[in-house]
């Protein structure tokens, strides 16, 4: 048997009406699919961090490559 879970009233009537609008038995489901949504929410902000601080990393030297081909661009005016 799992641990018992301290509910507080208002937060017993929000997993009543998920498992209703849900249609989902077990209010340890509700629980269940609630955790795997903020999972996924947090790789992606753990994703997107990663991601920036990769694009900081590279900007430097990308802009002096995007300098140096607009310099030998055929195309002037810009």
């Amino acid at each position: 048997m799992g641990k018992p879970l301290m509910i507080q009233e208002a937060d017993e009537r929000r997993i009543e009406s998920l498992k209703r609008r849900l249609r989902i038995e077990r209010k340890v489901d509700v629980l269940r699919a609630g955790m795997d949504l903020l999972e996924r929410e947090a790789g992606r902000r753990e994703r997107i961090r990663r991601w920036m601080r990769a694009a900081a990393l590279v900007a430097p030297s990308s802009r002096e490559v995007n300098a140096e081909l607009r310099a030998h661009s055929r195309v002037k005016g810009h």
